[in-house]
């Protein structure tokens, strides 16, 4: 996500509007009929998204809250209302306990919330003496993991092991950094924004220099993926289909990286455009589909600006 300034837009607004409908424009995908367009409510200023398979969510940067819509019909509504002081950046499905977890921006905090009722069950603090900036976020098996765009580490939070909701989840008091070496180094900026888990291996994407890093979540230790003197610039969000790697990028595309074994090498092998596309950020992949948020970052917000997520098709791999 890119650096951006928003202003202060009536809650009240936003959450008058629980129930948008699909765009009319609509795209067909082998026997089914999904959309091409999924409205957010006005003023939303999205940035990330996630799924589940059924449903596709949506977090606002103005107040942290949720949108939740189906990705065949398109049709959704407001799960969480937003706060005051919240912000809700990038999120991720955690599909062993049902929750969302939502990291909040220069706010330094990671929340746990419920993905059926939207409920916060967990919240972690990320204190720093330099201002933070916890862009996306994965987690896995073992932990989460957000990025800090500002700071050369990663926030964590570790998990223990089984199903369920809160009662799985670690005392606030678990929360810890991950300090990054090798390769990485900061520029000014945003750095490292999207994240993923590959092969017990994280990959993120850094936005100012469209490096992209293979990261050791043991030792913290950053390598460069070679993209044959391909750049990433203004990648945001990262998806990945196999070892295809979806990169979302502020400059209107979504290029697909085919990655090497290991994790060493990889390859720019086509660039996914669309005429509705508008500052796309981050991605979610969903019946052979990719939902793609348009953040419009350059056009001024207001309570009455449109916001969308559009629909393509994914690559055949």
């Amino acid at each position: 996500m890119r650096h951006i300034r928003w202003g202060i837009c009536a809650i009240a607004t936003i959450l008058t509007l629980t129930a948008l409908q699909a765009s009319p424009v609509e795209a067909q995908h082998g026997h089914t009929t999904l959309p091409h367009q999924i409205l957010l409510p006005d003023g939303w200023q999205p940035e990330g998204i996630t799924t589940d398979g059924r449903f596709v969510y949506s977090g606002s940067l103005v107040d942290g809250a949720i949108f939740r819509a189906g990705v065949r019909s398109g049709t959704g509504q407001v799960l969480a209302p937003g706060a005051a002081g919240r912000v809700a950046v990038g999120l991720d499905f955690d599909r062993r306990r049902h929750l969302l977890w939502v990291v909040g921006g220069s706010t330094g905090e990671i929340r746990a919330q419920d993905a059926r009722t939207g409920d916060v069950v967990a919240t972690y603090e990320f204190p720093s003496a330099t201002p933070r900036f916890l862009n996306d976020v994965v987690v896995t098996r073992n932990a989460v993991y957000a990025t800090d765009s500002f700071n050369q580490e990663l926030a964590v939070i570790p998990l223990r092991s089984g199903h369920g909701h809160g009662s799985t989840l670690p005392p606030a008091s678990a929360a810890t950094t991950l300090p990054l070496t090798g390769d990485l180094a900061l520029q000014p900026g945003f750095n490292l924004n999207g994240i993923v888990e590959s092969r017990h291996m994280l990959i993120s994407v850094q936005s100012n220099t469209g490096l992209l890093f293979r990261i050791d979540p043991q030792t913290g230790d950053t390598s460069t993926i070679g993209l044959n003197g391909a750049l990433l610039t203004g990648g945001d969000g990262l998806e990945l289909q196999g070892r295809l790697l979806y990169v979302g990028r502020n400059e209107g595309r979504v290029d697909a990286v085919e990655l090497g074994h290991g994790l060493v090498t990889g390859a720019v092998v086509d660039t996914i455009t669309d005429p509705t596309f508008d500052v796309p950020t981050t991605i979610a992949l969903a019946r052979h589909s990719l939902f793609v948020i348009n953040a419009r970052f350059n056009t001024p917000p207001t309570p009455g600006t449109a916001y969308w997520i559009t629909r393509v098709d994914a690559l055949h791999h």
